[in-house]
Protein backbone atom coordinates (compact mmCIF):
# COMPACT_ATOMS: atom_id res chain seq x y z
CA UNK A 1 0.00 0.00 0.00
CA UNK A 2 1.56 3.25 -1.23
CA UNK A 3 1.38 6.22 1.46
CA UNK A 4 2.22 9.47 1.36
CA UNK A 5 2.30 11.75 4.69
CA UNK A 6 2.42 16.06 4.16
CA UNK A 7 5.75 17.26 4.96
CA UNK A 8 5.51 20.99 5.37
CA UNK A 9 8.75 21.64 5.00
CA UNK A 10 8.80 20.33 1.29
CA UNK A 11 4.76 21.02 0.50
CA UNK A 12 4.43 24.13 2.53
CA UNK A 13 1.45 24.62 5.27
CA UNK A 14 -1.14 22.29 4.97
CA UNK A 15 -4.66 23.42 3.14
CA UNK A 16 -7.16 22.40 1.36
CA UNK A 17 -6.77 24.31 -1.66
CA UNK A 18 -2.65 23.13 -1.70
CA UNK A 19 -3.96 19.33 -0.90
CA UNK A 20 -5.68 19.91 -3.91
CA UNK A 21 -2.85 21.57 -6.15
CA UNK A 22 -0.90 18.10 -4.65
CA UNK A 23 -3.17 16.28 -6.85
CA UNK A 24 -3.66 17.69 -9.81
CA UNK A 25 -0.38 18.44 -10.58
CA UNK A 26 -0.40 14.54 -10.78
CA UNK A 27 -3.24 14.92 -12.93
CA UNK A 28 -5.63 14.07 -11.12
CA UNK A 29 -9.49 14.82 -11.29
CA UNK A 30 -10.18 16.24 -8.12
CA UNK A 31 -13.12 15.63 -6.05
CA UNK A 32 -14.34 17.11 -2.33
CA UNK A 33 -15.79 14.57 -0.58
CA UNK A 34 -17.25 14.72 3.52
CA UNK A 35 -17.87 11.13 4.93
CA UNK A 36 -19.84 11.15 8.14
CA UNK A 37 -18.54 9.14 11.56
CA UNK A 38 -19.66 5.26 10.92
CA UNK A 39 -19.48 5.54 7.19
CA UNK A 40 -18.25 1.92 6.60
CA UNK A 41 -16.95 1.07 2.59
CA UNK A 42 -16.64 -2.54 2.17
CA UNK A 43 -14.57 -4.46 -0.43
CA UNK A 44 -14.51 -3.22 -3.57
CA UNK A 45 -12.35 -1.58 -6.65
CA UNK A 46 -12.51 1.19 -9.13
CA UNK A 47 -11.94 1.29 -12.22
CA UNK A 48 -9.66 4.05 -12.87
CA UNK A 49 -6.24 5.28 -11.01
CA UNK A 50 -7.64 6.82 -7.74
CA UNK A 51 -5.66 8.92 -4.76
CA UNK A 52 -7.68 9.29 -1.41
CA UNK A 53 -6.58 12.20 0.40
CA UNK A 54 -7.45 13.02 3.81
CA UNK A 55 -7.83 16.67 4.83
CA UNK A 56 -9.42 16.15 8.26
CA UNK A 57 -10.55 12.84 10.18
CA UNK A 58 -8.97 9.80 10.45
CA UNK A 59 -10.05 7.07 7.41
CA UNK A 60 -9.04 3.44 7.85
CA UNK A 61 -7.99 1.63 4.53
CA UNK A 62 -7.54 -2.10 4.12
CA UNK A 63 -5.58 -2.74 1.05
CA UNK A 64 -3.56 -5.99 0.18
CA UNK A 65 -3.87 -7.50 3.57
CA UNK A 66 -2.47 -4.15 4.91
CA UNK A 67 -4.03 -1.24 6.94
CA UNK A 68 -3.15 2.20 7.69
CA UNK A 69 -5.15 4.89 9.16
CA UNK A 70 -4.91 7.61 7.47
CA UNK A 71 -5.28 11.40 9.25
CA UNK A 72 -4.63 15.24 7.73
CA UNK A 73 -2.55 15.33 5.01
CA UNK A 74 -2.24 11.77 4.50
CA UNK A 75 -2.74 10.38 0.90
CA UNK A 76 -3.16 6.72 -0.48
CA UNK A 77 -2.68 5.05 -4.07
CA UNK A 78 -5.53 3.29 -4.73
CA UNK A 79 -4.56 1.39 -8.48
CA UNK A 80 -7.70 0.74 -10.73
CA UNK A 81 -9.07 -2.51 -9.85
CA UNK A 82 -7.51 -3.55 -6.62
CA UNK A 83 -9.66 -4.43 -3.89
CA UNK A 84 -9.97 -2.25 -0.77
CA UNK A 85 -12.16 -1.29 2.16
CA UNK A 86 -12.54 1.87 3.85
CA UNK A 87 -13.63 3.40 6.94
CA UNK A 88 -14.01 6.49 9.31
CA UNK A 89 -12.53 6.04 12.43
CA UNK A 90 -13.84 7.94 15.13
CA UNK A 91 -16.62 10.74 15.57
CA UNK A 92 -15.13 13.30 13.25
CA UNK A 93 -16.48 13.29 9.81
CA UNK A 94 -13.30 12.75 6.89
CA UNK A 95 -12.95 15.86 4.56
CA UNK A 96 -11.16 13.71 1.42
CA UNK A 97 -10.31 15.04 -1.63
CA UNK A 98 -10.76 11.74 -4.58
CA UNK A 99 -8.94 12.33 -7.33
CA UNK A 100 -9.06 9.86 -10.07
CA UNK A 101 -7.34 9.69 -13.52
Amino acid sequence: MQIEHWHADQDGPLSELALRHKLERRGYRVTRLVYSPGMFFPAHDHAEDKIAAVFSGRFRVTMQDRESVLEAGDLVVVPKHVVHTAEVVGEEPVVSLDGVR
